[in-house]
């Protein structure tokens, strides 16, 4: 999964303001106690940060 599509996926599913701050502030301990934009920046796959998010969120599965 490219950041593109991780991005487009977070605006999606939490509109785009929202999804920009949890990006930017949500830290998540599946991500090593990162947020998802440490995640990225540190180089982890954007699809398991997706993945990550979806977890914390409780998001469906057929939005996954």
């Amino acid at each position: 999964m490219r950041i593109t599509m991780f991005r487009k996926l977070m605006a999606g599913e939490f509109g785009q303001v929202r999804a920009e701050m949890v990006a930017r502030d949500h830290v998540l301990s599946a991500l090593g106690g990162r947020t998802p934009d440490q995640a990225l920046e540190a180089g982890l796959p954007a699809k398991e940060i997706w993945l990550a998010v979806c977890d914390a969120f409780d998001v469906p599965e057929q939005r996954r």
